[in-house]
């Protein structure tokens, strides 16, 4: 998998909506979820376990609840206690109202640790901003939540049953990837290929992100991974397809990337010193 690191596709408008998704993701992250700084260190006690499963049970989203509406009669409190077989969080009747369709909402600023943060960040920092400077700031922002929604949903009905808490702001990063792939495919983005050491090249946009729709949904059928439980895949799947054809009717009228100068595949290639 190629890492991007850089598009060669600048924008007319400063993204503040951008901006603004990627202040509330870290600020959810480092100031908001139980644990961060425990997690840094290198800590793992039960206290800081049992407060980071109640946190995520009233703020992540769950299949079962959010496809069904059975909300559960016992949830972890965030309290620690000593049990019949030991150590372990202690559950009880839920103190407040949840709403599975609100928890959707919440569930997007929500990570699983500081990788997960990183790698979603990373991907709304270079392809967001290119997708809202299209939109403009409102329709970017209703078009994030849209395909953050259809991702969720799309991945709760096909595993209705499940009480895994489903968190990440990937579902509506992957309907940005998609619509960046349509409208702006020949756009270059600079990535590091490992081999042996990376390896910086530019690649067309097709290539990068539709590998990465490949991989993905590769993935999600269970082929090439040990874990595929642990990551939504098809979540990512969902996105991807419903920002694709959310962005196709602006096709025609979305003006191409700049042609870029330097070393490049093809017959347009020039060289540089």
């Amino acid at each position: 998998m190629v890492i991007p690191v850089h598009d060669v596709n600048p924008a007319r408008r400063t993204p503040w909506v951008t901006y603004a998704l990627l202040v509330a993701n870290v600020v959810v992250f480092v100031f908001l979820t139980p644990g961060v700084v425990g997690s840094v260190t290198g800590e793992s006690s039960l206290a800081r376990l049992c407060d980071l499963q109640a946190f995520l049970e009233r703020y992540a989203v769950v299949p079962q609840e959010l496809i069904h509406h059975r909300m559960p009669r016992l949830v972890p409190t965030g309290e620690t206690g000593v049990g019949p077989q030991g150590p372990g969080c202690v559950v009880g009747p839920p103190g407040y109202d949840k709403s599975p369709e609100l928890s959707v909402l919440t569930a997007m600023f929500l990570h699983g640790g500081w990788l997960h943060l990183l790698g979603n960040m990373l991907f709304l920092w270079i392809f967001g901003n290119n997708i809202e400077d299209r939109l403009g700031h409102v329709r970017y922002l209703l078009f994030y939540l849209v395909c953050g929604y259809a991702a969720c949903y799309g991945f709760s009905l096909l595993d209705a049953g499940s009480h895994e808490p489903l968190i990440g702001a990937s579902g509506a990063i992957a309907g940005v990837l998609g619509a960046y792939l349509v409208l702006y495919p020949k756009a270059r983005v600079w990535v590091l290929v490992p081999f042996l050491v990376f390896l910086p090249l530019r690649l067309p946009a097709w290539i990068v992100l539709g590998l990465w729709f490949v991989l993905q949904a590769v993935y999600s059928t269970g082929q090439g991974v040990s874990a595929a439980g642990t990551v939504a895949y098809v979540a990512h799947v969902v996105g991807f397809a419903v920002g694709a054809l959310l962005a196709w009717p602006l096709k025609p009228g979305t003006p191409p990337p700049p042609e870029p100068r330097g070393v490049l595949f093809g017959r347009r290639a020039r060289r540089t010193w």
